[in-house]
């Protein structure tokens, strides 16, 4: 992805609180739960919903919410478009990280198998 400079640093800065709120009300209108929401947000990146609540109530960045993530060797698996580019194919690691969760939220909302979406049974070996 040969994104720019502006819209990278713009979603560093963003807020994981005021993006949140839009992924629980877009995988609750397609009938699934926040919990199910929880578990593909821990696999991705080994929050739990206490640190998850408390990165929301700090308002921390993208680029802080991720620093305190640690993601999986199968992330690289997730794969496909989102927002119009290729995820496999951005440049900038931590815009990928983002849409890594977009990816996993709309594989979700769509009614994507738990199992697939976090990527069980698959391994990665590099």
């Amino acid at each position: 992805m040969n994104n720019s400079g502006a819209q990278d640093e713009r979603i560093a800065k963003m807020t994981f609180a005021s993006v949140y709120p839009h992924y629980i009300t877009k995988i609750e209108k397609k009938g699934r739960t926040r919990e199910e929401l929880q578990e593909v947000i821990y696999w991705l990146t080994g929050l739990d919903i206490m640190q998850i609540e408390a990165l929301i109530q700090s308002k921390a960045s993208f680029e802080e919410f991720f620093s305190k993530a640690k993601l999986p060797p199968n992330a690289s698996l997730i794969t496909g478009v989102i927002c119009g580019y290729r995820v496999e194919d951005i440049v900038n690691p931590l815009t990928q990280k983002v849409r890594y969760l977009d990816k996993l939220v709309d594989e979700l909302a769509k009614g994507r198998k738990m199992d697939k979406i976090i990527r069980k049974g698959l391994n990665v070996e590099k």
